[in-house]
């Protein structure tokens, strides 16, 4: 396993590096220890049960800007209504069953998406935020524009730094930049929460892989671990930018922001 992945059996992730089974036709995968429960007969999954995985984020934005999703909103309004209290956010685990099935909550609900406040669990909605953005057809930091982000990162001096990051943003197809401005002022305010102690190191470190992800959709082993420490510089490069800077792109039409 490359990319963890749930069981299909038990609903537990199956973490990186781990041996898995999984099915050449219904694609369904599950741990070795859970083959003895799996299901007799093997019925193929129709296209459409993959879309979520497969669509890019311009795929689940709105008509009007901040092209920011409905579910990212929905997420982070949640978190920070009544999880900015927690220690750990984002990076303590939610069920992985309870995240799965609501990401597919949101994600077939269509316009009304059902309210979050009955998720009991607030790292479940964390969980559920990553899990969409994992399953993006390609990261907010797009394949194309990927190394231009990590070289800006890599300049030695912050101000030059800083200002190769910015206009790399600006390059950002507009559903991406959006999005991506919307989570680092979150982010930001996850950071100044004394009681979540998730600093910038340590956001950076869980959203790294998620939003800037690698330069294919299928890497190898190896290239996840050299690729790893790059991307925590990007993501904490982007974090100290001036957040007058990441609000210049969501302040048009706030009220759109308002979650349904």
């Amino acid at each position: 396993v490359i990319r963890p992945e749930p069981c299909g059996v038990c609903g537990s992730r199956i973490r990186f590096g781990k041996t898995a089974i999984k099915c050449c036709q219904c694609q369904l995968l599950l741990h070795t220890k859970c083959r003895e429960q799996c299901p007799g007969l093997c019925t193929p999954r129709p296209c459409h049960h993959t879309w979520p995985r497969e669509g890019v984020l311009a795929d689940f934005v709105p008509s009007m800007p901040p092209l920011v999703p409905a579910l990212v909103v929905q997420c982070v309004t949640e978190v920070e209504m009544r999880g900015l209290t927690e220690t750990g956010l984002y990076r303590v685990p939610g069920m992985e069953q309870l995240v799965q099935e609501w990401k597919q909550k949101l994600l077939q609900a269509g316009g009304v998406l059902p309210a979050l406040s009955s998720v009991t669990d607030i790292h479940v909605v964390c969980g559920v935020l990553k899990a969409f953005l994992r399953g993006l057809k390609e990261p907010l930091v797009t394949f194309s524009l990927r190394p231009a982000f990590l070289r800006a990162a890599d300049i030695p001096d912050d101000a030059a730094s800083d200002t190769a990051l910015c206009h790399v943003v600006s390059k950002l197809p507009p559903a991406n930049r959006d999005t991506l401005a919307f989570l680092m002022l979150h982010l930001l305010r996850v950071s100044r929460s004394p009681d979540c102690k998730m600093d910038v190191l340590n956001l950076s470190r869980v959203f790294g892989p998620t939003l800037v992800g690698h330069s294919s959709a299928n890497p190898t082993p190896l290239a996840i671990m050299e690729d790893t420490p790059r991307q925590c510089k990007v993501v904490a490069r982007l974090l100290s930018l001036p957040p007058d800077f990441w609000r210049g792109f969501v302040r048009t039409e706030q009220e759109n922001l308002v979650p349904v």
